[in-house]
């Protein structure tokens, strides 16, 4: 057979040698990173689809997240002023709005003849009562400006024990008054809350303070170069007790919550006892006696006390080792206390069985800054009494002895620590602080059975004659 032949038919035949599965091979993996590739742009147009579908979505779901009321509110930045004027504006505009709405004098005592003519017999004393369907009228009447005091859970609550079930008429005015001098008085903080988040600073509520001394009668008397140290005395209670974190600001709720504001407004009354004036940290007589106080001790006259100058506080008897913690604890300038420092030392001292009081003490007692007072941090306090009843020609009290009392009263959940919460829990804290800082109380503490002996001889003698 010619050899042009055999050529021909062999390359007519399919081919099933090396090189027909090579080809194969070559064609399969181009026809593998066509697919990948492939993919890749089904992938991505796929995405490309979903991601418009979900957009567009949201911009058809708008309408309804308009629905969600807004509750975040960024404050105006310090170089945004207009921002800032148009929030004082508003909050202005708002804080009349709600002042409008509460009830005036007239319309207090339009309330009081409504509830005086619409009493129900029979009366118990010289005591109106008004009962449920009366309380109902009178709420008809009164006006749209008393209707939420008008309800049957208002009622409910001044109903005690009368037979015929009605209220007490003056209990129920009394409530309303408060209620009014509460909202009132919240809209009058309320104009010094200068960043509108619910809180005073201190600068705040000293402005508050000191436009409030010409309406009090009761410190008519003040110079007004002491308006200052008064401010700062009145100001200091309210933040030792109602901002223990040392935040520098307080919660207007707090304020009328707590009874600072009734002892400080008080003072509006012309014909306040002397006694009531003595045990009101408010009163003149008593910013003048702390402050009297403060002058007394500083006998350089510098304006600031040192520790030799502090430790003649009171009675004079607390040991150096507790002066030395409170130097070491409290703001000081150049080793020395200022009056503001000095008024939360006064104010702890003077509260001791207030738990803000004990916070402060205890701060100091815990020397080795752990959250509790082992039976080191009592002994290491402890002898320094122990040292001044020596210098004073007193026979020495066993350690142990205190310690064992002083575990006895707390009665810690841990009997070898004594927490704060412990002290506080115990309604002993002020015993236990006063052992451990001062002789004359230690000393006290001590004798306190032959000292109630002796009062009772005392009151027996009284009267005999």
């Amino acid at each position: 057979m010619d050899w042009k032949e055999v050529l021909r038919r062999r390359l007519a035949t399919p081919d099933t040698g090396p090189n027909r599965l090579l080809k194969v091979a070559g064609e399969k993996q181009n026809r593998e990173k066509k697919s990948e590739q492939e993919l890749k742009d089904e992938e991505m147009d796929l995405f490309t689809k979903y991601y418009s579908e979900w957009k567009g979505g949201r911009k058809n779901t708008n309408e309804f997240y308009k629905t969600i009321p807004r509750f975040y509110y960024r404050l105006p930045a310090e170089d945004e002023v207009l921002l800032q004027k148009l929030r004082e504006e508003s909050r202005a505009v708002f804080l009349q709005r709600k002042s409008r709405e509460l009830l005036d004098n007239e319309e207090l005592q339009n309330l009081w003849f409504l509830l005086d003519k619409h009493q129900t017999p029979p009366m118990i004393g010289e005591e109106a009562m008004i009962n449920y369907e009366n309380f109902l009228k009178v709420g008809e009447k009164a006006g749209p400006k008393c209707k939420q005091f008008f309800t049957a859970k208002v009622f409910a609550k001044l109903l005690h024990t009368d037979s015929y079930g009605r209220i007490s008429i003056m209990q129920f005015f009394n409530y309303v008054m408060r209620k009014v001098w509460l909202h009132q008085t919240r809209i009058g903080l309320s104009l010094y809350d200068v960043a509108g988040q619910g809180y005073l600073r201190e600068s705040d509520l000293e402005n508050y303070i000191l436009e409030l001394i010409p309406t009090l009668p009761q410190l008519d008397g003040l110079e007004k170069s002491f308006y200052s140290f008064y401010v700062c005395t009145a100001v200091r209670k309210f933040f030792f007790f109602l901002d223990p974190l040392r935040t520098g600001k307080i919660k207007i709720q707090d304020i009328l919550a707590c009874s600072f504001l009734d002892d400080l407004l008080e003072l509006r009354d012309e014909e306040l006892s002397k006694e009531s004036q003595e045990t009101n940290w408010f009163s003149a007589p008593s910013a003048l006696r702390v402050y009297g106080q403060y002058l007394n001790l500083d006998k350089d006259h510098n304006g600031m006390l040192s520790k030799e100058e502090l430790s003649r506080y009171g009675t004079a008897t607390m040991t150096n080792v507790f002066l030395d913690r409170v130097f070491q604890e409290c703001l000081t300038y150049d080793g020395e206390m200022d009056y503001k420092t000095y008024l939360d030392f006064v104010l702890a001292l003077e509260n001791r069985k207030e738990p803000a009081a004990l916070q402060y003490i205890f701060k100091l007692l815990d020397i080795e800054n752990k959250g509790y007072l082992n039976v080191f941090s009592l002994n290491y306090f402890f002898r320094a009494i122990q040292e001044l009843m020596k210098i004073h020609g007193q026979d020495p009290v066993s350690f142990q002895d205190v310690k064992d009392e002083i575990f006895d009263m707390v009665k810690p959940k841990d009997p070898l620590k004594i927490s704060l919460q412990d002290l506080i829990n115990s309604n002993q804290g002020d015993t236990v602080t006063t052992i451990l800082i001062d002789l004359n109380g230690f000393w006290t503490y001590e004798n306190r059975e032959a000292l109630v002996a002796n009062d009772n001889e005392n009151s027996a003698d009284l009267d005999d004659t």
